[in-house]
């Protein structure tokens, strides 16, 4: 499992607004990376709305949330369209990068974890499961104080 304070792996993945490459918003913005196990599902659907209606509370923070998980390009652009999520949606087929930051479960599937990242590239908050929207926000009022966000 990846750690706060671990460097946060680079990748570069399609996705629903084309490639996408974490190490392009370092200095820029903190990353809220969002694993989730498939699309169009109750609880995914859940979680990735939640997303979309506090986008412009994510923005305002400085943040740019992006969801992953093993599912096409096509099945991603599809769930996008529906649902209006306008955050990119990228494809990880071989799991790589959800296996980079602990998101992989023993038997295979994903395990929902959202990481926030800084915007130095350092894991600044892990958390698997579904953290609540006013949770994740905390944490990145705490990174814009300065502070270290509490676990």
């Amino acid at each position: 499992m990846i750690r706060v304070g671990d460097q946060a792996p680079d990748f570069t993945l399609e996705s629903t607004q084309g490639p996408f490459r974490l190490s392009a918003l370092r200095g820029e913005r903190a990353v809220v990376l969002i694993f989730y196990p498939r699309n169009n599902t109750p609880g995914c659907t859940r979680q990735l709305c939640a997303a979309r209606d506090a986008l412009s509370e994510y923005e305002k923070r400085g943040a740019q949330v992006v969801a992953v998980n093993p599912g096409s390009l096509a099945s991603h652009q599809k769930w996008a369209a529906s649902s209006g999520f306008t955050f990119p949606l990228c494809s990880d087929p071989d799991k790589e990068v959800a296996r980079a930051y602990g998101a992989v479960k023993p038997q295979g599937g994903i395990q929902r974890t959202v990481v926030v990242v800084d915007r130095q590239g350092r894991v600044a908050w892990v958390k698997q499961g579904l953290p609540a929207t006013e949770e994740i926000l905390a944490v990145l009022d705490a990174l814009n104080r300065g502070e270290e966000p509490l676990p």
